[in-house]
């Protein structure tokens, strides 16, 4: 069975945002605003997804 992935977007800048806010957008491997990457469906990514969901957007794969 393969493992289930996150396509993860950054929709809001960081910008006005703590420090770690900025940090974990940048963890996720997210630059510029309307960049996707992918990321396996963990508890760690969740996790991170969590603390800036309101500057990105998740579809699942």
């Amino acid at each position: 069975m393969a493992e289930k992935k996150l396509k993860v977007t950054l929709v809001r800048s960081a910008i006005g945002y703590s420090e770690r806010q900025k940090k974990t957008v940048r963890a996720l491997g997210l630059r510029r605003l309307g960049q996707t990457v992918e990321h396996q469906d963990t508890a760690v990514i969740r996790g991170m997804i969590h603390k800036v969901s309101h500057l990105v957007k998740v579809d699942k794969e």
